[in-house]
C-alpha cells in the first residue's frame, strides 16, 4: 500500500513539473516589440492564449503597458489603469480566462494603435477564438 501512495505522488510530481512547461511565451509585437503603427489585432490572429501562457513586452521606458477595462480599450481612455507598468520589460502571465485589455497610456498612442485585446481560454480548452491579448501579473 505504502509503494502505491509513493507511486501515486511520484506521477503527480512529474505531472506538476511537465505542465508549466507547456505554456507558451508570446513576444508581442515580435521583433517590432510594444510601439506605435502596428496592428495588434493581425498580430494575434492565428494565436491561441492559454492560462499559464506568457506575454513580454518589450519598449522604450516613454511607453507603458496599462491593463484596463473593456471600456477604456474601446475609448482608448488612459489614467483609469488596473495595473501598468513602464521598466520597458514587462511579462505577463495570463491567470484567468477572459479577455484582457491592454493599452499604451501615454496620451495619443492607444488611438494610433497601442492596443491589444486578449482572448485566454482555460489551458484544457482545445477550441478558442483569439480577439486580440491578456491578464497581467505587473
Amino acid at each position: 500500500m505504502a509503494s502505491l501512495s509513493v507511486g501515486v505522488a511520484c506521477v503527480l510530481l512529474v505531472l506538476c513539473m511537465v505542465v508549466p512547461s507547456l505554456a507558451a511565451v508570446y513576444t508581442v509585437g515580435d521583433t517590432s516589440g510594444w510601439t506605435t503603427g502596428i496592428d495588434y489585432s493581425t498580430w494575434t490572429q492565428g494565436k491561441t492564449f492559454k492560462v499559464g501562457d506568457t506575454l513580454v513586452f518589450k519598449y522604450p521606458t516613454f511607453h507603458t503597458v496599462d491593463e484596463v477595462s473593456s471600456s477604456d480599450y474601446s475609448t482608448c481612455t488612459v489614467g483609469n489603469a488596473i495595473r501598468s507598468d513602464n521598466s520597458g520589460s514587462t511579462t505577463v502571465t495570463l491567470k484567468a480566462a477572459g479577455t484582457h485589455y491592454f493599452i499604451c497610456g501615454v496620451v495619443g498612442h492607444c488611438g494610433n494603435g497601442m492596443k491589444l485585446a486578449v482572448k485566454v481560454v482555460s489551458s484544457s480548452s482545445t477550441t478558442a477564438t483569439t480577439t486580440t491579448t491578456t491578464n497581467p501579473d505587473f
